[in-house]
């Protein structure tokens, strides 16, 4: 990755999940980490998720979901940007996911889940860490 160019993270809410605030927190959050942050709004499918990623030629996709389909949602999006040939954009997860569901989202392609309370500086520098070079 450029030097000069700033980790661009696309933040989204897929599915029904209506509940958004913690998404909002993030996504100022990871801008105060020195990051370009986008923001989707609620309610996105996968394949509008993944239309907008590669639009914005984002190095992170960040997917929130607190309805429970997270299991459909995030493999469709991995799914969807290796289709599109954007399998190197690192996807990570949040919101409640119970622990059993962690390993089947990791083997699916999710890079990482970050839990409630989760600090905003950890889930930054895992970004930094792991975002492609």
């Amino acid at each position: 990755m450029e030097q000069d160019r700033k980790i661009k993270v696309l933040i989204a809410k897929p599915g029904l999940d209506g509940h958004d605030r913690g998404a909002k927190v993030l996504a100022f959050g990871l801008r105060d980490h020195g990051m370009e942050v986008i923001y989707t709004g609620r309610r996105q499918s996968a394949k509008n998720i993944v239309n907008s990623a590669i639009q914005e030629d984002v190095d992170v996709v960040g997917l929130s979901c607190l309805s429970g389909a997270h299991m459909t949602f995030f493999p469709k999006v991995v799914n969807l940007l290796k289709e599109e040939k954007a399998e190197d954009v690192l996807v990570v997860g949040g919101g409640i996911i119970p622990d059993e569901d962690i390993p089947k989202l990791k083997e699916k392609g999710v890079a990482e889940i970050f839990g409630p309370g989760t600090m905003i500086k950890k889930i930054a520098e895992y970004i930094k860490e792991n975002v492609r070079k």
